[in-house]
């Protein structure tokens, strides 16, 4: 037989867990929601600027004005360019670099890495040699039409535009001082039916 008493023991305890944990809950208020919304998007903005301003101490963007590149690249693509490509002032033939114009460095260019430090540049009949050797260049728009012979000296650059014809370049204003680059481009990315990766290749070596 059920102890009357007992049951109502049991009842009681039943109903009174809930009241319990209701006077545990402490309501939110409103301003408590709203500081805890402002810290999150304070959060997410501090992350942000700390991703763009990091990747831009790294990687610059620039956008491309002349035709002197054509057809590697076109007027009004957007190129990413790697600032610590050369930290170490280890260049290769082939690369494509932008830099400040040594004759007005306001100006910047973008050009292509024919000779380094030491090399001989003759353009001849049609064609480049970079000491001695007739070095392979799929990428040009068109053969050039002018001739001459240069020493690159120490601690720069000899460079010329792949629209050779149409390209103010180290053939007519001479050679860039390494403090000169600001960076190697790498990447087309803008626009997308424009995107390309700039692939490094050895403009001499390849020839060999």
């Amino acid at each position: 037989m059920l102890d009357p008493e007992r049951n109502q023991d049991v009842r009681s305890e039943e109903n009174s867990a809930p009241l319990l944990e209701e006077q545990q809950v402490e309501p939110v208020s409103a301003w408590k929601k709203f500081r805890k919304f402002l810290w999150e998007i304070t959060q997410m903005v501090v992350i942000t600027l700390i991703l763009y301003f990091g990747i831009d101490a790294v990687v610059g963007r620039v956008q491309v004005e002349s035709i002197s590149m054509m057809d590697t690249i076109k007027p009004n693509v957007l190129l990413m360019v790697s600032k610590f490509a050369y930290r170490n002032d280890v260049y290769s033939r082939g690369d494509v670099v932008v830099f400040h114009y040594p004759n007005n460095p306001a100006d910047d260019y973008i050009k292509r890495v024919i000779g380094l430090s030491g090399d001989v540049v003759e353009v001849q009949n049609g064609s480049v040699y970079v000491n001695g050797i007739n070095v392979n260049e799929p990428y040009i728009k068109e053969s050039p039409m002018y001739t001459g012979t240069w020493v690159v000296p120490e601690g720069s650059l000899f460079v010329l535009g792949d629209n050779r014809n149409h390209s103010s370049d180290s053939h007519e204003w001479g050679f860039v001082p390494f403090e000169n680059v600001f960076g190697r481009a790498f990447l087309i990315y803008w626009p997308l039916d424009e995107f390309e990766i700039l692939n490094r290749t050895d403009i001499v070596s390849a020839n060999n």
